[in-house]
């Protein structure tokens, strides 16, 4: 039942329904006739542009496969996002893991490992859920731990310099640094004014 139906109680009578509806006495059996010509036209062409969407779309797809042992991450869906993790909308995870493959579960189904906090969890899930996990050292950043006062905040300090470049306004240029700050990846660096990082962090530019 479409939704106008469920409202008014009735079909829509637009021209899609004139047919079916019996409107082609009311109407005037040509403009009923045009119209049903016309509608299968415009069906086909799209039936034609989503084939041929579809044969672009299998050229570039691939199924995904997976062995024992792998490491995987697992796709969080909004509504386990606002159960599980205590955050929703933009803030909720996207994915979660990396959890191993311990079994494959027929073509499209694997078992994971999940930890002790995930047991209400059913562990098998479909190779859609799933996306590999590439590890990567450069990704770890050791750093110290991070001190925290009294009112629930910490000092962050410069860690290193990674690029330099030119602002150019329309009289003048100012130079920049881009910061790697400390307990930050290199892609959370900001650009800072190369003077003001000067006065503050000295040390920095040694």
């Amino acid at each position: 039942m479409a939704p106008y139906e469920a409202l008014y109680g009735r079909r829509c009578r637009s021209p899609v329904c004139w047919d079916v509806e019996g409107l082609r006495q009311l109407e005037g059996p040509e403009l009923v006739q045009e119209t049903m010509e016309k509608i299968q036209i415009v069906k086909k062409c799209l039936k034609a542009a989503q084939d041929r969407q579809k044969s672009y779309v299998d050229k570039h797809r691939r199924e995904m496969e997976y062995e024992v042992g792998d490491k995987v991450f697992l796709k969080v869906s909004p509504w386990k996002g606002i159960l599980r993790f205590g955050k929703q909308g933009k803030l909720s995870p996207r994915y979660i893991g990396p959890y191993g493959i311990i079994e494959r579960i027929g073509p499209l189904a694997y078992r994971l490992a999940l930890p002790a906090e995930l047991s209400q969890i059913h562990d098998v899930f479909h190779v859609s859920m799933l996306r590999r996990y590439r590890s990567d050292p450069s990704h770890v950043i050791r750093e110290p731990g991070v001190e925290i006062s009294e009112e629930l905040t910490y000092m962050e300090e410069p860690a290193e310099i990674l690029d330099r470049s030119v602002r150019k306004l329309r009289n003048k240029e100012i130079p920049m640094v881009k910061v790697r700050w400390t307990h930050h990846s290199p892609r959370d660096a900001t650009s800072e004014v190369e003077e003001h990082m000067r006065e503050k962090y000295p040390y920095l530019f040694q």
